[in-house]
């Protein structure tokens, strides 16, 4: 879809007891275009997951705390369901009706002790998936981390096993019988996308250890979403060779499923 027929639409905003929609004409001609909802939307990679995705003709829905602040950062191209994952609070709204939801959560007890991993990284991602599996989405992409098998790894020592409830929350999308795609990204760099291929490996291995810009993260997840071949997988991703383009049938296709 046209994204100029996005600027034309009103934003929704759902919250318990509010729902105001968009005019009906606008309504129907938006209904062609699939459905993706953000979870994490106003965090790094998530910024860029809601900025593709738009670009791409998605209809965006975004589970935040707050929709005015969501909104001074998303645009007003943006469907807002106000919720809180840590209570639980919204999910179900939000999930009712999309196609596909896409979750970027991360805990950062720095800025809010109540952001613990066990909240966010597990507790999250379980009631969001296990939300998206009664309303029957029909792919959810997570975006994890590189080294959650590593319970030694430093990140543990530093942010309350934020690596180990990681794994979990991995574990509950895995349980959920949704269709899945689990990314495990390397470092995250905050720069532009584009600008190399992507390498993608499975096993965690440290070894191959990288970095990779959010918005490559963001490509990732979007040109998983409804793609058969990288159902069912779990991998990790590192920027690849500068100037080279990304065979994305190629990339998922390579990979193996996870065991069942």
């Amino acid at each position: 879809m046209n994204r100029r027929i996005f600027a034309a639409l009103s934003v929704v905003l759902v919250t318990a007891s509010v729902a105001v929609t968009a005019p009906a004409a606008f309504a129907a001609a938006a209904k062609s275009a699939p459905s993706v909802l953000v979870v994490g939307a106003t965090g790094g990679t998530g910024k860029e997951v809601v900025r593709q995705a738009l670009e791409s003709g998605y209809r965006v829905r975004a589970l935040v705390r707050d929709a005015d602040k969501a909104r001074a950062q998303l645009g007003s191209d943006v469907e807002f369901v106000v919720g809180d994952v840590r209570t639980g609070a919204g999910i179900e709204s939000a999930v009712r009706g999309v196609d596909f939801v896409v979750s970027a959560l991360g805990s950062n007890v720095r800025n809010d002790p109540t952001n613990t991993p066990e909240r966010v990284d597990y507790g999250g991602v379980r009631d969001l998936v296990n939300a998206a599996a009664k309303a029957k989405v029909k792919h959810f992409v997570l975006v994890s981390s590189m080294g959650v098998t590593h319970d030694d790894h430093p990140l543990n020592k530093m942010f309350g096993n934020i690596l180990v409830w990681k794994r979990k929350g991995e574990e509950a999308v895995r349980a959920s019988g949704v269709p899945y795609t689990i990314v495990r990204p390397g470092g995250l760099l905050d720069a532009p996308g584009g600008k190399a291929d992507i390498r993608a490996f499975q096993g965690d291995d440290l070894k191959n250890n990288g970095r990779i810009p959010r918005a490559d993260v963001a490509a990732v997840c979007l040109n998983a979403l409804g793609n058969a071949r990288a159902a069912g997988k779990t991998f990790e991703i590192v920027s690849g060779t500068e100037g080279a383009r990304v065979d994305w049938n190629g990339l998922f296709a390579g990979l193996k499923a996870d065991a069942r």
